[in-house]
């Protein structure tokens, strides 16, 4: 990717997200307000706060999984500012796949494809050739511990530690501009989790921008540059 830029690859505006339970006759669950947040290139921003304060939550709003109430998502793409926000479908899709790489707590697991091809499609949707990005996919693989003996199988089967660096290698082959964590760690023994925190480091030093739910305080401090806490923007239910 490009060198590092001074100016931010990613900002939330005013943002806020209430869940509305059509099943509990309209129901409104506010989940947070007013966040604001601006994150450079080699920067890491932790959020912070207890189980159930929204961190998830904001993470898919700025992945555009969630829908925000108000406010605004912005996303460096490709020389312009995208306001991801009410973009249209094939927008979202093309700063995921150019701009903005995800790593969740669960790997949504594809039926009868192999962890290889799984690891190595982010790349094919860019066009990289099936063998180089098979070799790219084998070498995440490997800095990720995961036993060569598996990487024809599909993962369902795989423990939860596996599937998760499975996870972790389908989020971050591309290199993203933006790289979005959440808990990449917390299925890991103490092994994986120094070699996945040192992949982050390193996509950190390359100039991703990163923001990333660490429940570990040791990984936290090893991450991030800035801490914003949820539990000041939780909404008043």
């Amino acid at each position: 990717m490009n060198a590092p830029y001074p100016s931010p690859v990613i900002e939330a505006l005013a943002l806020a997200k209430t869940f509305t339970l059509h099943a509990r006759g309209g129901l409104s669950l506010p989940v947070f307000h007013g966040i604001n947040l601006s994150v450079r290139p080699g920067e890491c921003l932790a959020l912070t706060g207890q189980s159930g304060a929204g961190k998830s939550s904001l993470l898919r709003c700025l992945y555009g999984n969630y829908a925000a109430t108000s406010g605004e998502v912005r996303v460096h793409h490709q020389g312009e500012w995208v306001a991801l926000t009410g973009a249209e479908p094939r927008d979202v899709l093309a700063l995921r796949r150019h701009t903005i790489g995800y790593v969740s707590q669960f790997l949504r697991v594809i039926p009868r494809v192999s962890t290889l091809d799984i690891v190595a499609d982010p790349l094919r949707r860019l066009g990289v050739p099936v063998a180089q990005a098979r070799v790219r996919a084998a070498e995440w693989l490997q800095r990720l511990n995961l036993q060569e003996a598996l990487w024809s199988l599909p993962p369902a089967t795989f423990s939860g530690g596996e599937q998760q660096r499975v996870n972790i290698a389908h989020g971050m082959i591309t290199e993203p501009a933006v790289l979005l964590l959440d808990e990449p760690t917390a299925s890991l023994d103490a092994a994986n989790r120094h070699a996945v925190v040192a992949l982050i480091c390193a996509a950190r030093q390359k100039g991703s921008a990163i923001i990333g739910i660490f429940h570990d305080e040791e990984v936290r401090a090893q991450l991030a540059t800035g801490c914003l806490d949820i539990e000041q923007h939780r909404a008043l239910t």
